[in-house]
């Protein structure tokens, strides 16, 4: 089995030095580099080529989430999980808009670091469907009226059943879920997920929630 490629980076080294332990020791991660800042990140990138980028928001030079901007616009983006001290944080949620494939709080037990480093490899967000419903409300009570226009306008370009499933994506619901509310089989739910980044141009599922939040479909949605 090919391990998974880790980059971390942090700008405490005791931070980086308990991470590196923690998940070196898991037989299939590997940690191909480690920085004390963003403005490393991109150059570590190019000669380590991780899978995935576990990222402190607060750095000194370049704080996390310019960072994470930078590197999800690449063709060859890695994945990004945002290391952070807080459940709900303003910069959180940016980062997690520029595509960022979750987040783990530094106080997280060290299983669960390593399951949500598997996780977001294997594609799947790390946000449950509290957290999800705990940032979207702190995206600032309702969207502004001008953010709310632009997301109506992008998710026009669904049909009904990708709506379906894009609201069912944006409570937080697994692809299973989904299946079973929707009366479809996992992989056709799959393949509806797929066809809405597509059309909306979003890097994952996490932005798909926070996209049907924007747009006010959760409260059309009512559950």
């Amino acid at each position: 089995m090919t391990p998974i490629r880790l980059l971390l980076v942090d700008d405490d080294p005791l931070v980086r030095a308990g991470l590196s332990f923690m998940l070196g020791g898991a037989d299939d991660i590997e940690i191909v580099g480690e920085a004390a800042d963003g403005a490393e990140v991109d150059a570590l990138v190019d000669r380590a080529r991780p899978d995935v980028v576990l990222m402190d928001i607060r750095m000194p030079t370049v704080d996390g989430l310019s960072a994470t901007e930078r590197l999800r616009r690449r063709a060859d983006a890695p994945q990004v999980v945002v290391l952070t001290t807080f459940h709900a944080d303003d910069q959180v949620l940016r980062a997690l808009r520029a595509g960022a494939a979750g987040f783990v709080l530094k106080d997280t037990p060290p299983a669960e670091i390593v399951d949500a480093v598997r996780r977001v490899a294997a594609g799947d967000p790390v946000l449950s469907p509290a957290v999800t419903r705990q940032l979207m409300e702190h995206a600032a009570g309702a969207a502004p009226d001008t953010r709310r226009t632009t997301a109506r306008s992008r998710v026009a370009a669904l049909n009904d059943r990708e709506r379906e499933v894009a609201v069912a994506v944006g409570r937080g619901a697994s692809n299973a879920e989904i299946a079973a509310e929707l009366f479809m089989s996992v992989a056709t739910v799959k393949t509806h997920v797929s066809r809405i980044l597509a059309k909306l141009d979003l890097n994952n599922r996490v932005q798909i929630a926070l996209l049907t939040y924007d747009a006010g479909l959760l409260e059309e949605d009512g559950r």
